[in-house]
């Protein structure tokens, strides 16, 4: 018999299992039994769950829901085609409108999925001969978009704009591409909007902000990054494209860019992944039509999750002194808790789970090498009393390991 690369497939699996990295979905649904959102059945066992990106607990709100149903009613469930051809409903063209007006700028353009965003709007962008300058922890779909290029890419590291600048002073392509995260998936911080803008004027560059962890969350009525760096609205600068993620604080799903007319139109005519794909439905479109009324004017969900951030961070500090533990510098919902080695992150986890808490570990390669953690995120379906049995669990575990370490196989 043969042998064929395919064979391999098994002991690679099996190599992930040995260093600690193969990932497991769980089947979920939310627990009918709760209120909020903040609890979902995992595998069949109700579970407190730290692990949404549902922000302003919005997923499951019935404002939402209603519109999704009242407009399936009208349109159906599905698009049918491509923006390009008919599935440019009259409901994502009321999205696009508004989404501008809510991020205060000039037009918007809604696409199926925050992923395929990225990776098409790059290479739309910028081309062989060109340079893009990306930030060391920029999310995957920013990385892939790069790749897709064949543009050249310089990687600063995290934040260092000292960096960037030498790198884009020493550029010499015609088109330069700066690209950020504004808050971090993995870390919690935020990037410095106005000093990556300064470089991009004082270097002609332009300026992709992916802001999907900070829309809906930051600034004023949850307007975003922009808004809250004050470059919306009148100080809007076309060096600035703007991209958000709605399935997060939204609540919903789907992304949108913008931005000035003319790069917006670009992108419209150019981006793979808006002329090729099949378009949002326009019962999502309605759902996030009702998100974003609810985001301008429920200011008290940011607030209540402002008050949990602080009560964890002041719960945390004390629970885990001594541990070796870190919690990460993050104002954000998105509280990292730095454990190191993957097998020890897998094991805080388990122990978690044991509690009826579902705080997912994050290893590589999604975050650096020897930077397993605990991505804790919060959400303003949270109440203060789930905050303390995070907590509290925490700080037993924490106790528990500087007693008896995991020792790794």
């Amino acid at each position: 018999m043969t042998t064929s690369w395919l064979d391999e497939f098994p002991a690679r699996v099996a190599e992930l299992d040995r260093a600690h990295l193969r990932r497991q979905r769980r089947v979920v649904v939310p627990d009918s039994a709760a209120e909020g959102g903040a609890r979902l059945v995992v595998d069949g066992q109700s579970m407190l769950a730290f692990c949404s990106n549902d922000y302003l607990g919005l997923a499951q709100y019935p404002r939402l829901v209603k519109a999704a149903c009242d407009a399936a009613q009208v349109y159906g469930v599905g698009s049918g085609s491509s923006p390009m051809v008919s599935g440019h409903s009259a409901a994502n063209a009321a999205l696009e409108l508004e989404l501008a007006a809510f991020v205060g700028l000039p037009r918007a353009l809604y696409f199926y999925a925050g992923f395929a965003t990225n990776i098409s709007i790059v290479p739309a962008l910028v081309g062989p001969g060109d340079a893009i300058f990306s930030d060391a922890l920029n999310h995957a779909c920013l990385i892939d978009g790069a790749r897709l290029s064949r543009a050249q890419i310089h990687r600063f590291a995290h934040a260092d704009l000292a960096a960037l600048e030498h790198q884009l002073a020493q550029s010499t392509a015609a088109r330069k591409l700066v690209m950020s995260d504004a808050v971090f998936s993995m870390d919690g911080d935020s990037a410095d909007i106005v000093a990556l803008l300064n470089l991009c004027e004082r270097y002609d560059a332009l300026l992709l902000l992916d802001d999907a962890h900070g829309f809906g969350v930051v600034g004023p009525q949850g307007r975003g990054s922009l808004a809250q760096a004050r470059l919306s609205g009148l100080k809007f600068s076309r060096r600035i494209l703007y991209m958000a993620t709605l399935g997060k604080a939204a609540g919903v799903a789907g992304a949108f860019v913008a931005g000035d007319d003319a790069l917006v139109e670009w992108l419209l005519q150019k981006t793979r992944s808006y002329t090729f794909a099949t378009a949002a439905p326009a019962m999502l479109a309605s759902a996030l039509r009702a998100s974003l009324e609810i985001i301008q004017q429920d200011d008290w969900r940011r607030a209540h999750l402002q008050r949990l951030i602080a009560r964890l961070r002041t719960g945390l500090t004390a629970g885990l002194e001594g541990s070796g533990w870190q919690l990460s510098k993050s104002q954000t919902p998105i509280q990292p808790l730095l454990i190191g080695r993957n097998d020890e992150a897998l094991a805080v986890m388990e122990g978690l789970l044991a509690s009826g808490l579902w705080v997912p570990a994050i290893r590589p390669p999604t975050v650096p090498e020897g930077t397993a953690r605990l991505r804790i995120a919060l959400s303003a379906a949270h109440t203060e009393a789930d905050i303390d049995q995070l907590v509290n669990a925490l700080s037993l575990l924490a106790q528990a390991f500087r007693s008896s370490p995991v020792t790794s196989c």
